[in-house]
């Protein structure tokens, strides 16, 4: 089995410091390092549920990467890992984005620490403000035919308005690296719009959350992609897919406000961007 670190990785863990990193195979699969203490504990318990769960409709199940067990993995002195789908396999020149949801990061029984340290990440962004923070993204940048990413320790601090900057970045296809020049969001329509768009898969999710109550997704993930291989034929595959679970508990039978919340508001910045963009097409 080959394995190698995976390419496009925008925001989680990396290999540092002697602890292993996600790895990627060319089967189609995501091997993500099993966390110390409690946390991979809490993860896998989620994926077991998840898979087992009946109650899950088909339609957001599609919304979760496919789980595959867990795999002692040679090379990463034998540590256990998660094995998922590949999110990105089946794209050649994909864009990411990882939005961390709920405008509160931390999970009912954390200790003080843990609490304070996610304090004082939520007031740096817009996790309390808005309820989310975009955490990390790459875009395929058009113009100079590479990959850009924005630094992540710039990314922590932008406030509403550079949530709206980097939201409209991410589907355009002007040089982005140039900080002086006004992203042009040209694909807006082609991977926010749409009846397979981002808005629209956005607003299935919704539905959901708006009545389940089987888990609470703390500090869970939304990450977006879309292919920019065929972005011009208006064809962006744009997925939407929930990733993180480290912290998720169980729902008790209370619908999930922390992470609806923070979703509702995502939808509103999301619906403005099209909306934006509609009318500057509109108006050229």
């Amino acid at each position: 089995m080959h394995l190698k670190a995976p390419e496009h990785q925008v925001a989680g863990h990396i290999a540092k410091d002697g602890k292993p990193g996600p790895l990627v195979d060319d089967k189609g699969r995501f091997f993500k390092p099993l966390q110390g203490d409690s946390r991979g504990e809490i993860e896998v318990k989620f994926y077991e549920s998840f898979s087992s769960n009946t109650e899950i409709p088909d339609h957001i199940r599609r919304y979760f990467p496919v789980y595959h067990g867990t795999q002692a993995v040679e090379g990463s002195d034998g540590a256990a890992m998660i094995v998922l789908e590949n999110l990105l396999s089946k794209y050649s020149k994909p864009s990411v984005m990882d939005v961390k949801m709920g405008s509160r990061t931390w999970y009912p029984e954390a200790s003080e620490e843990y609490i304070r340290k996610c304090l004082r990440k939520d007031a740096r962004s817009t996790t309390v403000s808005s309820g989310f923070r975009i955490s990390g993204f790459e875009v395929y940048d058009h113009k100079e035919l590479s990959f850009w990413k924005p630094d992540r320790k710039l990314l922590n601090g932008i406030k509403v308005d550079g949530v709206r900057l980097a939201l409209r970045k991410f589907v355009s296809s002007n040089t982005l690296s140039d900080t002086s020049s006004k992203p042009d969001a040209a694909f807006a329509s082609s991977v926010y719009g749409g009846s397979n768009g981002v808005l629209t898969q956005l607003l299935e999710l919704k539905t959901w959350f708006e009545n389940q109550t089987f888990y609470h997704f703390n500090s869970c993930s939304i990450l977006i992609i879309y292919e920019n291989e065929s972005i011009h034929d208006d064809d962006a595959r744009a997925q939407v897919k929930l990733v993180d679970f480290a912290h998720v508990h169980d729902g008790n039978g209370v619908i999930d406000h922390n992470f609806l919340g923070g979703l509702c508001s995502f939808i509103n910045f999301v619906r403005d961007i099209l909306q934006s963009s509609d009318e500057s097409t509109e108006n050229n």
